[in-house]
């Protein structure tokens, strides 16, 4: 789809996180380099209109240096729907996580063990150790470079998160450490959602309807191959699932170099399998990881190429919290988004 200077669309804006507490939260997400930028309220009435919840609203976005995506909105419902996605497996429709690159994932998870010690609820995995990039080369232990990742899993009652440390290599474009924070991280680089859909229909949306530029496709993560997709997302033996990853348009399918951060990873599995669905948890209303948004230039434009999609349940564009045009939908494999105009 071409793109003119009217619309444009770039990697996901934010991760809207639904939280009792905002003191707790702030301070949480402060240690990963975060600091309060806006906040905003709405009304019972305008909230019902943007995000169907009937609720007085009150949102805080968060900044991430100087990056402009992969930002966090929290928000403290006065009356949420539900408790959110909790410690529920990553094996679910509807479910989110967002990803995070750090310079040092070993003090993440002294942190992490330290919170299991002291009886919080917390699930999570060791960092493993991944091949990502030339998975068929050779490489002789000890002698040639280890080029790949450490990632881990950490769920909490309001976070779902996936943390990787990059080693043998950099990319530019991908993930801004703080070095300066508690943690040594990025802004979120990733998110996820699980999807069911043998056919590949609903993934047509994300490219030929918001202009997604489609990466990765069909990348195979089976129970043998991985041991950190096995347990990230509880495969049992004969279990795969399948990757296809949406980017900012100015990323690039062939350039490694020019991979941009903010990307959507659509992670299917296959209709033969028995997937709960957990859609009612992860929509706004919800406490936890319950909406992504794209920040878009020409909202107009966006909204009538929606309209005239499959997308259901399209509301008005009206102003969100914070004073932007805004409007919100269910896309054709369930996932509620919100855009926001720039």
């Amino acid at each position: 789809m071409a793109h003119g200077q009217e619309t444009a669309i770039e990697g996901i804006y934010e991760v809207c996180i639904g939280i009792p507490d905002p003191i707790v939260a702030i301070q949480y997400w402060e240690q990963y380099g975060y600091r309060i930028g806006q906040v905003g309220e709405l009304s019972a009435d305008a909230a019902e209109q943007l995000y169907g919840v009937n609720s007085f609203l009150r949102s805080i976005r968060l900044y991430h240096q100087n990056v402009d995506h992969g930002l966090i909105r929290l928000m403290v419902w006065q009356n949420p729907t539900n408790q959110g996605l909790g410690l529920v497996s990553m094996k679910v429709k509807g479910n989110r996580w967002a990803t995070t690159l750090t310079a040092d994932a070993l003090n993440i998870l002294n942190h992490v063990e330290d919170a299991k010690a002291a009886g919080w609820p917390i699930r999570y995995t060791n960092p493993y150790w991944e091949v990502i990039y030339n998975k068929e080369r050779k490489s002789r232990p000890f002698i040639d470079s280890a080029v790949g990742v450490r990632e881990m899993l950490l769920l909490q009652p309001f976070t779902r998160q996936v943390l990787f440390q990059r080693f043998g290599y950099t990319l530019p474009h991908y993930g801004q450490i703080d070095r300066n924070a508690a943690l040594k991280t990025s802004q979120f680089t990733h998110m996820g959602m699980i999807v069911q859909d043998d056919s590949k229909e609903s993934l047509k949306f994300y490219e030929e309807v918001l202009g997604l530029l489609r990466v990765r496709d069909d990348v195979e993560t089976s129970y043998e191959s991985s041991p950190a997709g096995r347990e990230l997302f509880d495969l049992k033996p004969g279990e795969k699932y399948i990757v296809t990853a949406f980017d900012d348009p100015r990323s690039s399918k062939s350039d490694l170099m020019a991979a941009r951060s903010g990307r959507l990873y659509i992670i299917r599995f296959p209709d033969a399998i028995a997937l709960e669905s957990q859609f009612e948890a992860a929509k706004p209303g919800s406490l936890g990881m319950s909406l992504y948004t794209y920040r878009v230039r020409g909202i107009q434009a966006y909204y009538d190429r929606i309209q005239a999609s499959p997308a259901q349940k399209l509301t008005s564009i009206v102003e969100n919290e914070f004073g932007e045009k805004s409007f919100s939908f269910i896309a054709p494999d369930g996932y509620f988004w919100t855009l926001v105009d720039s």
